[in-house]
């Protein structure tokens, strides 16, 4: 059987919500582009209950797309945060830092959407506007000139100017263009699952910092709330074993029973945690997003919300570059990609790198220092608004995180 070559403008690999909103994102206002989305699994919407707490600037791309009123309506707003302490064995949850009200003129810190609800509405945002394929193992990445080849097992070859690698942390283009990672493993696992309780959360966000990791209760429509929960390897893979009957007053009693009786409601997956930020953000006409680009702890909150950024930065290079008549794949084109990204991604993955060390431990010493530093944010209003804003991408960026077509 001879292979022929499919050819398009830009092709996307990985069908995440990362990769699928960039795609919805030039189809808005990439007129003309040919753009096809490649992934090894079938492109559906997810079954299970997990959701993800898209930030303030975030939902504002999905604004200027016109997805975000669908997406809200199954969300829940993040209205108050509250971050507590303890060490091992402490009965006491002393409150060190809270966070009240909107970021903006009737705009929470975030919302909480159900993964398939964002799956759902970029699917269907994209539909007939995009190729989506489900071809075989991607067996080789070659560039040459102008064009960039996809070579597929037991299938059709694809090329493109411009290549967008969405797929992963373990991402496979990232290793075919010879770009290494810089990063370390934590010896932590995050816990995740979906949880009901017997007392409403009132939109209210809960972290708190425990030796082994934090554990987070995110709020959800209704009396139920996404965990992320972090623990020690070990720990984390005994945790994983238990029956949702064994695992609910466990989860209770981290949580301080503050909302009262748990009902584990979801399948509990746990995932190895680790930073991990790739040497460059682009190749050869190759350009990385999300996880591929860069993993940082969830301890944030921030990890799909950076590749959204992502999103925001190369759609508005790639966009801006087409109008100009530019090739959109060249090296000076992704290098303004990369030149956007580098900063932000760094100042995240030291912040949160920073912040795991410095609360996953029991060392008293640690403890006192770290908890005078979060009451004086609580009390410095500027100081602390100032951050909460920064943390919602609310400061300046790329357009679409700023409410502005490109």
């Amino acid at each position: 059987m001879v292979s022929t070559t499919k050819s398009y403008d830009i092709i996307i690999v990985g069908g995440g919500p990362v990769g699928l909103t960039l795609a919805a994102s030039l189809c808005q206002f990439g007129a003309g582009l040919k753009i096809a989305i490649c992934d090894r699994r079938p492109f559906a919407v997810p079954e299970d209950a997990r959701a993800s707490a898209l930030a303030a600037g975030v939902t504002r791309v999905f604004e200027g797309l016109g997805l975000w009123a669908e997406m809200r309506e199954a969300a829940s707003p993040i209205a108050r945060m509250e971050i507590t302490d303890s060490g091992q064995g402490d009965l006491a949850r002393p409150l060190f830092l809270q966070f009240e009200g909107d970021v903006a003129p009737n705009t929470p810190y975030a919302h909480m959407v159900p993964n398939k609800v964002i799956i759902a509405t970029l699917l269907e945002a994209i539909e007939g506007r995009v190729d989506l394929l489900v071809p075989g193992a991607i067996t080789g990445l070659k560039s040459t000139g102008a064009m960039t080849t996809l070579e597929i097992a037991d299938g059709d070859d694809l090329k493109a100017p411009l290549i967008i690698a969405a797929d992963g942390a373990r991402s496979a283009l990232r290793d075919m263009a010879g770009i290494g990672v810089v990063g370390h493993d934590y010896d932590q696992m995050a816990i995740v699952t979906t949880i009901s309780h017997a007392l409403d959360h009132h939109n209210t966000a809960w972290e708190h910092f425990r030796p082994a990791g934090p554990f987070a209760s995110l709020p959800l429509p209704g009396r139920r709330s996404s965990l992320v929960w972090t623990e020690k390897t070990a720990d984390a893979l005994k945790y994983k074993e238990m029956s949702r009957e064994e695992l609910a007053p466990v989860i209770e009693a981290a949580m301080g029973s503050v909302l009262g009786a748990v009902t584990v409601e979801d399948v509990v997956q746990a995932f190895p945690l680790r930073l991990q930020i790739a040497r460059e953000f682009v190749g050869s006409r190759l350009a990385l997003i999300g996880d591929a680009a860069h993993v940082v702890h969830p301890i944030a909150g921030q990890g799909l919300n950076l590749g959204l950024r992502d999103v925001a930065a190369l759609a508005e290079v790639i966009v801006e570059a087409q109008r100009l008549g530019q090739d959109i794949g060249g090296a000076d084109i992704l290098e303004r990609y990369q030149r956007w990204r580098r900063f932000d991604t760094a100042l995240m993955a030291l912040a949160t790198d920073g912040l795991n060390r410095l609360f996953s431990n029991d060392v008293a010493t640690v403890r006192a220092v770290r908890d005078l530093g979060l009451g004086l944010v609580d009390r410095l209003s500027p100081l602390k608004t100032g951050l909460i804003r920064h943390a919602a991408g609310l400061s300046d960026g790329p357009k679409l995180l700023r409410g502005l077509p490109i």
